[in-house]
């Protein structure tokens, strides 16, 4: 992975608020690296503990990654303490809480590396 694309990434995903979730496709997308949404992945599995909101990015459809394990439990936590509100069949619904930066927002790349 590149040092832009690690800062675009991790700049993105600092900047969700809380409540709010990305897939690891649209933060890839939003980053400028559409088609990235595995080494998105890769990022946040390497990231230090702490360091970045990791849960507030879900999969495809809203799904927590790796179900029926103890981060997804720990995630779904960390989701529903910020109000998240997760459907019957264990989704995030993405329609009330996909984030959605506003129009000409800077986020992900910065103007030295776009």
């Amino acid at each position: 992975m590149s040092p832009e694309f690690q800062r675009a990434v991790t700049a993105l995903i600092a900047a969700i608020p809380r409540g709010k979730v990305l897939t690891y496709g649209r933060v890839a997308e939003l980053a400028g690296y559409p088609r990235h949404a595995r080494h998105v992945g890769r990022l946040l599995g390497t990231a230090p503990q702490g360091a970045l909101p990791w849960h507030r990015v879900v999969g495809a459809c809203g799904r927590i990654a790796r179900p029926g394990t103890e981060s997804a439990d720990w995630q779904r936590a960390l989701l529903e303490a910020e109000g998240v509100t997760l459907q019957a069949r264990g989704t995030v619904d993405l329609a009330r809480h996909l984030w959605h930066p506003e129009a000409g927002q800077q986020v992900g790349r910065t103007p030295a590396s776009a």
